[in-house]
Order: structure tokens, then sequence, then C-alpha cells
């Protein structure tokens, strides 16, 4: 059974300096693994200090002081950590995944899935391309690409800023974007931090001092109060109300294909949901679907209550009319499996194509929350208001959970909805009554 503690703790030493070939060398104690995994104690390779003859000799006194300087510092420190003899590899697989990436949500495990290869392995040859269409036969594993400069067998003492410059530098040269490269820093940096924590590793994070080109970003868009019109008008009706979920409850795509029904109140009395009150016309943000799994929200400012318009809360007493996916678990965006409708296919299928004919090929769902931002400031929310409304990490929110937006607020969001069902000239869902609303909301 593996332990962290099968190498001793050493105490400082002076090394073994030594002439050779004209040359001041210097060598000392270290440990390593044999094939078995057992410790045992040998020299290390040695290193040239310098020159021990000629006009520019090095003194004895003066050999050992860059010797200290440049090798032995850096020892006796590393001499407090023995694990740091272990690899960056082993390290990952025996501290880091279960340690640190484990207790991450589903985003940050699939985040970290995708950057530790270039950390341990390095970077490929060619660029990977994303989506391709190279086909494989059923059992048939697509070829291995080479891969240059990982750190994955080096040894966690050994790694030096160097050696992360040239590897988010060589993939800044293959044409890796510069966000790319910022991920594969951050995690090599997370990596030596959690060794550190864990008393594998002591010294520099040789993450630290990387530098990274300038990093331009793209422009952000938001739709204007008619493009969003013209978008509505042309979508179908549950991409529509979904877009008009995005763009007036400042909702992510995340967040809207998270929603259940449980947590949607259609009626103008106040309803128990989970042992927490649900205000009336209101929709209660808790859960996210992403990457096909469920997840709490990315952050407790994003856990709150949105407002639904009129048009919104018909909308969706009417789509709840529905044969199949209607009980309090259910989806509301379902697809024909009973799970969350894929965000991306109703990009590409919808979003984009409309997107193409109003001449905004930009268009994604994100822009949609840049919209939200836009229109609440067109209509006079105040930067306090739309913070909560957003759920942004920064807002200024006590007991979150019970917070709802203001009456004013309120109805401004229904004053702007009101405005943009008539411009985009949406035909009124059919009213349902009352009996029907209180169905529909679990009443």
């Amino acid at each position: 059974m593996y332990r962290d503690d099968m190498a001793r703790r050493r105490l400082q030493q002076k090394g073994d300096l030594y002439r050779q070939g004209g040359w001041w060398k210097l060598r000392w104690h270290e440990d390593h693994i044999n094939a078995d995994g057992q410790f045992k104690r040998g020299w290390s390779r040695p290193v040239c200090i310098g020159p021990c003859e000629g006009p520019v000799a090095f003194t004895q006194k003066e050999a050992r002081r860059l010797g200290w300087e440049n090798f032995l510092s850096r020892l006796d420190q590393n001499n407090r950590t023995p694990q740091s003899i272990m690899t960056v590899r082993q390290f990952v697989e025996r501290k880091f995944l279960p340690e640190h990436i484990a207790y991450k949500k589903h985003a940050g495990k699939e985040h970290y899935k995708s950057q530790l290869p270039f950390v341990l392995d390095g970077v490929p040859e060619r660029k990977l391309s994303r989506g391709g269409k190279t086909r494989f036969r059923p059992g048939e594993e697509p070829p291995k690409i080479p891969r240059r400069f990982g750190i994955g067998d080096m040894r966690l003492r050994d790694v030096q800023r160097e050696d992360i410059q040239r590897l988010v530098g060589t993939m800044v040269h293959r044409g890796y974007s510069v966000q790319s490269t910022k991920h594969v820093k951050t995690v090599v940096s997370a990596i030596y931090t959690h060794a550190e924590r864990a008393g594998w590793h002591s010294g520099a994070n040789p993450a630290k001092f990387v530098n990274l080109p300038e990093m331009v970003r793209a422009t952000p868009h938001a739709l204007s109060f008619d493009q969003l019109a013209k978008l509505l008008e042309i979508l179908p009706p549950a991409t529509r109300l979904m877009v008009f979920l995005a763009a007036l409850t400042s909702m992510n795509i995340a967040e809207i294909c998270g929603l259940k029904w449980k947590r949607l109140n259609l009626t103008e009395a106040p309803i128990i949901m989970d042992a927490e009150l649900l205000p009336p016309l209101m929709a209660a943000v808790r859960e996210q679907w992403y990457k096909g799994e469920w997840s709490s929200v990315k952050a407790k400012s994003r856990r709150r209550f949105v407002h639904l318009p009129r048009w919104v809360v018909m909308a969706l007493a009417e789509l709840r009319e529905r044969e199949h996916w209607v009980s309090l678990e259910d989806p509301v965006f379902a697809g024909t499996t009973g799970k969350p409708v894929c965000e991306n296919a109703i990009v590409q299928r919808h979003l984009k194509p409309a997107g193409a004919k109003l001449d905004m090929p930009w268009l994604s769902w994100h822009d949609l929350r840049h919209t939200f931002a836009t229109l609440a400031d067109g209509e006079k929310i105040s930067i306090g208001e739309r913070k909560e409304l957003m759920g942004h990490a920064n807002a200024e929110m006590t007991l979150y959970y019970t917070h709802t937006p203001s009456d004013q607020a309120r109805e401004v969001l229904d004053r702007l909805a009101e405005k943009l069902v008539k411009a985009a000239n949406l035909a009124g869902p059919r009213r349902p009554n009352v009996v029907r609303m209180k169905k529909a909301s679990g009443q």
C-alpha cells in the first residue's frame, strides 16, 4: 500500500564538490525509486559549476558558493518534502485526482479532463480539431498523435518556470488560443498549490511567473429591442419561449434547461417548494443542466428568484398541457427522452439560422444575457437590481434564498415584456383559466 511518508526528511547537506576535466563539478545525495516502488539513497547526476583551470578559474570557495546558490539551497528546500521526488503524473493520479478534482462539479471535472493531457503529455504535433469528420470502424482506435514538452514524467521538485513557459509557448506557436494556454497554466498552478498543501512540494510554484501573450477577447454583442423582436417573430414556439426567458429574466441556458416544473409558480398566490416559499409568478433558479448532467448552480449568488412576465406565464401554462414530461420533477424544456433539450442542437437548428437571416451571425445564448443587461439599463433598472436579477457573484445580497426583485423592477420587466410581445406580433398563448393554472403549479 502506498504511503506518503516512505522517504525520510533529510537534513541540510553540503554536497560533494570535486574537479574533473578542468571543471568544478557537484553532486549530492538524493532519494530514488526502484522499479518495485521502494525508496533508495544514491548520488545525483553531477552538475557543472564552472572552470577550475585557466585565467577565469573559480576558487574552491567561489565554486562552493555558486553550488549552494544554484543547486544545494533548492535541494535543501525540497528535502523537507521528500515526496517531491515523485513524478507529476504520479502525484496527479494519487493525490490531485482523488483529493481535488473529485470534489469539483461536473463542469470542473470536464475542464480538468480536457486540460490535463496538455500538462502531463504535452502539446500535440498538430493541432487537434473539434468535431472532426474522420470515421473509424467499430473497435478501431484513432491513431495517437505524438505530444511534446509535457511535465508528467518529471519529478515535482525538478519542474521549473522554464518548463511551463516552453509548454505554453509551444501551444501558442501551434495555433492554440491565449485562453487555452491560460487554462494550462492555471491547471499547473492548481497542481502545485495542492502539492504544497499536501506536503509534497515546497518552494516556488513554477507557473507563477509564466508569461502569456496579451489576450484579445471577442467583442460582446447585445441585441437591440428591434432585433430581439424580429428574432422572436421567426423562431418556433419552444425556442421562442427559451429565448424570451433568457432575454427577459437573465437566466443562462444551463439554468433554463435545468428548470423543473416544481420550481415554477404560475399562480397569483405563493406556494411551498422544497421547504421554501415560492412567490407568485416566479421561477426559482436552483439547478442547471450542463453537458448532460444535473448540478447545482455554479455560485451561491445564482440561487435566486426570477420574475415571470405574463406572456411567459401563459406560454408555460399552455406548455404544461402536453401529454408527457409534466410531473414536478420533469424538466420544463424536455426532449423526446424526457431529459432536457440539448442547447447546442437548439443553437445549430434554430438560433444560428435565424441569426444569419437577420444579419446576426454571432448570435449565441450568452448574447441574450448581455441583451437583458442592456435592455434593463435602458429601462432605468438600477445597477444593484440588475446584479441581483442576474445573480452576479458580487451582488450585495443577504439571505439570497428569500430575496425577490422589488415591485418596481417587476413592473418595469412586465412593461418591457408587453412591449416586446406587441413589437414581435406574438400570438398570445391560449389563456388558461385559474383552475388550470393551479393544476399546472402542482396545487
